[in-house]
């Protein structure tokens, strides 16, 4: 009868523990279903059928896509899902309910939230790659708390606060963080230790730690407030705290030093007083000077930009910032300048191409004889926080007509943008010089009209939501590419800033408003999107009459209203137009439709959807009459025939 107990008792304890142990596999199969289906959000149905996860199947047996198991053991290890357009949240709970997971993957999807606090709870994970989605807000200060990782990838997305001190994980071999928000002082990491370490385009500020310089410039660049090595500019000095002691002092010591100040004051004076009267004399034989474009070599060898007689007059150091502080240049994703460099800017020869009312335009030869534009704006009241978003913003809405900017540096005082160089020049030059006016005939002016009209009206549709306009669109600022198509160029560098306190500051063509007007946030397009109307309608007159823009198009404006009041339309067009044979009807209605973008009220003018739209039904009347007129030479030569 004992013996019977016994071996009972043994069959029972054997069916918990195979009871047990299918019940946590049943506990593994459901939470990572569960995490799957927060991570796809809409479209969990699709993903689970797509990947072959089920509940009721064994993930490690029954090949789950994006699962790999340690076969001995039957335990989930690995979980990969990159690049699968993933549009969920991350649910950290149901993820660590896998304790033997090792390795999490979720790079380049659209996850959005948080990183969950409850992440530190996946004790056994090494590697954790979440970049490439649009994760936002603080890291959890728990993930120090995983002491076996190894590798951490949070680079492009939008997390923001402080690093997180990570020191505690001594095993730590990868930290990539780039391309966020991220802001304060960077942690003091064992860098020792690091084979990869990246922070570089976010809003960190103060030094580099201990042994940063293991790491290329490239790893730290894109922050405004950091120093130290390897970037070129160094910390300022740290004060001494006042509880250090005081060095006793020697009088005989204090009597040399005393005297040595006298001597060296006396010498100071000479010498400011020789270089006041060598500067009255040059500054007496240079007056009169115009204004010169050239090179000046800098204390250690590079070049900087110089448009008058002194440097500051084109270095962003305005406020007394050196030119060493002006290395966070952001390069934007261009195949073409990946290697640009800020210091590559600074060493090149520039031209000076212009000047207006926001800021100064430069041509830029690199070393590889690569040109480019490098527009300088000033007195753009505008954060380099909120610069730097919007100029990321404008980028990511890509058009035919628009031309990109390649790379952007902003602080407080400045602000650059880089753009490809364009040989052919602006819309200005090809109306107004003469040796290129007879070539640009009406089919060409219809066409750049559409072409740009295409550009803006993609351009405000695409940042509608932001209410980021032009902001000077004008013949200057409408550059000719290699296949001479209208290509508009600066973008968004001069539109409305909004503060926190929904102050407007208007850069726009118009007089739709005063700097410092306030407004009811529901009309900022009005003075944004509808600018940029009138300045295309300005653009309209332009083309077709070919006469020079004068005080933003106002009197070009009153001109042509005057002339068409008195019925004598046909004067207003370019009489080089007329010569050469152009439509005086579609003239006519191009004319139309340039006078209602001119409306003295914003609200009238039409949207530039409405402006495109109107433009390509006038092409397409020209194209058909240019189709019937061909048809008509064939017929004629056949019958000749």
């Amino acid at each position: 009868m004992g013996r019977i107990s016994t071996w009972v008792i043994l069959i029972l304890l054997l069916l918990f523990l195979v009871c047990s142990v299918s019940s946590e596999q049943d506990d593994v199969r459901h939470s990572l279903v569960g995490f799957l289906r927060k991570l796809a959000g809409d479209d969990s149905t699709e993903i689970e059928r797509k990947l072959g996860w089920d509940a009721y199947s064994d993930p490690c047996k029954d090949g789950w896509t994006g699962v790999d198991c340690d076969k001995a053991k039957n335990k989930v290890r690995h979980v990969v899902l990159e690049g699968l357009e993933l549009g969920g949240s991350i649910d950290a709970g149901l993820l660590c309910n896998v304790q033997s997971l090792t390795v999490v993957s979720l790079r380049d999807n659209a996850i959005q939230g948080e990183l969950p606090v409850e992440i530190s709870k996946c004790a056994q994970l090494t590697h954790l790659y979440v970049g490439g989605n649009r994760l936002s807000g603080r890291l959890p200060s728990s993930l120090a708390l995983l002491n076996n990782l190894k590798r951490l990838n949070i680079s492009n997305n939008n997390f923001s606060g402080d690093l997180p001190d990570l020191s505690p994980i001594s095993g730590l071999l990868t930290f990539l963080a780039q391309n966020n928000e991220f802001s304060g002082h960077i942690p003091h990491f064992d860098f020792t230790n690091f084979n990869s370490f990246n922070v570089s385009n976010n809003l960190l500020s103060g030094p580099v730690p201990v042994n940063g310089d293991l790491f290329g410039i490239d790893c730290f660049m894109g922050n405004l407030d950091l120093c130290g090595k390897p970037l070129p500019n160094a910390c300022p000095p740290i004060p001494p705290s006042p509880g250090e002691n005081k060095r006793k002092k020697n009088p005989i010591a204090e009597k040399v030093i005393m005297y040595l100040g006298y001597i060296i004051l006396g010498l100071v004076i000479l010498i400011l007083l020789a270089y006041k009267l060598i500067y009255r004399r040059k500054t007496s034989k240079n007056k009169g000077d115009g204004e010169k474009v050239a090179d000046e070599s800098t204390t250690n060898g590079s070049s900087a930009y110089k448009t008058g007689a002194s440097r500051s007059d084109y270095s962003p150091t305005p406020s007394g910032e050196t030119t060493a502080t002006l290395t966070s240049l952001v390069v934007l994703q261009n195949p073409a300048t990946n290697e640009l460099r800020f210091e590559d800017l600074l060493k090149a020869p520039a031209e000076l191409l212009g000047r207006g009312r926001f800021g100064s335009l430069y041509k830029v030869m690199l070393q590889d004889g690569t040109a480019l534009a490098v527009k300088r704006i000033k007195d753009l009241s505008v954060s380099p926080e909120d610069f730097r978003r919007r100029i990321k913003r404008i980028d990511r809405a890509k058009h035919a007509n628009l031309l990109p900017p390649i790379a952007f540096y902003c602080s407080t005082q400045e602000k650059l943008v880089v753009y490809e160089y364009q040989k052919n020049g602006s819309l200005f030059k090809l109306l107004h010089d003469s040796t290129n006016i007879e070539n640009f005939d009406w089919s060409n002016r219809l066409n750049v009209a559409a072409g740009i009209a295409e550009g803006l009206a993609f351009m405000h549709h695409e940042l509608q939501e932001d209410a980021i306009g032009h902001g000077n669109l004008k013949s200057s600022n409408i550059l000719m590419n290699t296949n001479m198509n209208p290509c508009i160029s600066e973008y968004g560098l001069t539109s409305t800033a909004i503060n926190s306190n929904h102050d407007i500051s208007p850069l726009t063509n118009g007089s739709e408003a005063s700097n410092g007007k306030k407004l009811d946030m529901n009309n900022i397009q009005c003075y944004t999107l509808k600018a940029d109307v009138y300045g295309f309608g300005v653009i309209l007159l332009e083309l077709l009459t070919g006469r020079v823009v004068q005080n933003n198009g106002a009197d070009l404006a009153r001109w042509v209203h005057s002339v068409v009041r008195e019925e004598w339309t046909v004067e207003v067009f370019d009489k080089a137009l007329l010569s050469g044979g152009a439509s005086e009807a579609r003239m006519v209605h191009l004319l139309q439709l340039a006078l209602k973008c001119i409306n003295s009220s914003p609200d009238a003018r039409p949207s530039m959807s409405h402006v495109a739209a109107m433009i390509h039904a006038i092409k397409e009347e020209e194209e058909e009459e240019e189709e019937e007129e061909e048809e008509e030479e064939e017929t004629s030569i056949v019958s000749e025939t």
